[in-house]
Parts: C-alpha cells; sequence; structure tokens
C-alpha cells in the first residue's frame, strides 16, 4: 500500500514522502493516527502542488539547520552520572540528558532529533546523531563520566 506521510516517521520516512508499507500497518496506525494518508492519484496532485510552492521555504529551513550544524562541529560533551563501584550507571543516559547539556552550552535541541545508536549504561565515550533535517546530520561525541 502506498502511503504519504503527514510528517517525520523514524525508519519510515520524512513528511511529505511517499512510501511503500504494509496495509495493515498503514489502515490500522499511521492513517487513523493521521500521520499518513493513501497516496491516491488527487492527494498525489496535491502534494506535486504542495512541494513546488513551499520549495523556497524548504531551502531556507535547509540552510538554518545547516547553520546550526556547524556551530554543533567540535562541540563535545561531558555527561555525569551516578555510578556503582564497577562503572556502571544507575539506569542510562538518555537523550533528554544530552539536549540539557548542549542547552548548557547555548544550543537549543529538541530532545526527540537526538538518536543514540547505543544503550548508554557504562562510563565511556559515546555518539549522539542529532537530525537536524533529512538531509543534515551532526554526529555529537560525547563522554559519560561518574558524580
Amino acid at each position: 500500500m502506498k502511503i504519504i506521510l503527514k510528517e517525520d516517521i523514524n525508519n519510515l520516512g520524512y513528511k511529505d514522502d511517499v512510501v511503500e508499507v504494509k496495509s495493515g500497518y498503514g489502515r490500522n496506525y499511521l492513517i487513523p493516527q493521521g500521520k499518513a494518508v493513501i497516496a491516491t492519484p488527487a492527494a498525489l496532485k496535491v502534494l506535486a502542488e504542495d512541494q513546488r510552492q513551499r520549495a523556497h521555504k524548504l531551502a531556507k529551513i535547509k540552510a538554518d539547520a545547516e547553520a546550526v550544524a556547524a556551530s554543533l562541529e567540535g562541540v563535545a560533551l561531558t555527561i555525569g552520572a551516578k555510578t556503582s563501584a564497577t562503572g556502571t550507571i544507575f539506569g542510562s543516559v538518555n537523550a533528554l540528558q544530552i539536549a540539557e547539556a548542549l542547552e548548557k552550552l547555548g544550543h537549543n535541541i529538541d530532545r526527540k532529533l537526538i538518536v543514540l545508536k547505543e544503550n548508554v549504561k557504562e562510563v565511556g565515550k559515546y555518539n549522539a546523531t542529532i537530525k537536524l533535517h533529512k538531509e543534515v546530520s551532526v554526529e555529537i561525541p560525547f563522554e559519560v563520566v561518574a558524580e
């Protein structure tokens, strides 16, 4: 089943992408939740017209994302966490803690844009990916230290 996404969905696509999904996923989750519409010929024509009208706005959004990515280059974070004697963290470090650490440095990044490739449950060095735009992402190295 072909659908048009109305918002960004992880591991599926970005807003206004036409993607192929299984019919149960589309009809039972994406469409009732308002996250997608069926890709009928009329809906595809409306999508093409909307994209044509929004082309200059999208270029500005991408330029803004590239500017934020440039300001984040070279940023390294240190996050303190309570640990056991073996270096294991009580709980885990998540996107919210990374967003708060970036905010302390003056970068206001939404936690939903931060992606961690692995669970951070031990002291050490890790990388987080910040997806600012579908074509712009930046890697932020961070170190977890014991408090």
